[in-house]
């Protein structure tokens, strides 16, 4: 039907929408892409509220889809979009339940990317090979524009390709990402160029600490 289809289509756009904010990150490290990373945080305040109506389109569409049939929707059933006019037989695959669960899983997926975004990036192994301790340094960087466990990834997965970050850890939450370093192979001014040529957020100040 056509109202079914169209709460089908409006479920991907919004659960799309709810998750933009999240999957741009991901793509501007991952893919060399660092001007995107902040395209569309503006939709983070929203996300709650998109993930909101996904769920209630989807919940009206199978609604739509599984409540029971009276007799005389059935006998109209031929002048809906599910089949050619005056055609009887199965729906198109399109139009179908079947159809309708796979829009949900797509929609689940994409609503549910920043908690196992962190799986899609590949293992980055130990950059430093032997590091002396006088050389290890500890710092806090202040970064802007992270907004979720995806941005998080992101800038971890950046900071840990540089040669010489043996640890980092960051939290969009606080907007800081500590890092462990070994200053003889990687400069503070070089973690600052990777976070926002890499990943495309915005550094606002490292701050070094004294173990």
């Amino acid at each position: 039907m056509k109202t079914n289809k169209l709460f089908r289509n409006s479920a991907i756009v919004t659960a799309l929408l709810a998750s933009l904010c999240c999957i741009t990150p991901v793509l501007a490290v991952l893919g060399g892409l660092g001007g995107i990373a902040t395209t569309f945080t503006f939709l983070e305040p929203l996300r709650p509220y998109l993930i909101g109506l996904t769920v209630v389109v989807l919940g009206y569409a199978f609604y739509k889809a599984y409540k029971p049939q009276k007799a005389n929707d059935i006998d109209c059933a031929c002048e809906t979009d599910d089949l050619p006019a005056g055609k009887a037989g199965k729906p198109k695959f399109i139009n179908s339940k079947k159809f309708l669960w796979i829009i949900t899983a797509i929609s689940a997926l994409l609503i549910t990317f920043p908690y196992y975004s962190k799986a899609i990036f590949p293992t980055t192994n130990g950059n430093v090979v032997m590091v002396h301790s006088d050389n290890i340094v500890k710092a806090e960087i202040q970064i802007e524009g992270m907004t979720c466990a995806s941005c998080e990834n992101s800038v971890d997965y950046a900071l840990k390709s540089e040669a010489g970050v043996i640890k980092a850890s960051s939290s969009y939450k606080t907007g800081i990402a500590k890092v462990e370093f070994d200053k003889s192979k990687v400069t503070e001014d070089r973690l600052k160029k990777t976070i926002e040529e890499k990943v495309g957020y915005n550094v606002k100040d490292i701050e070094s600490i004294k173990n």
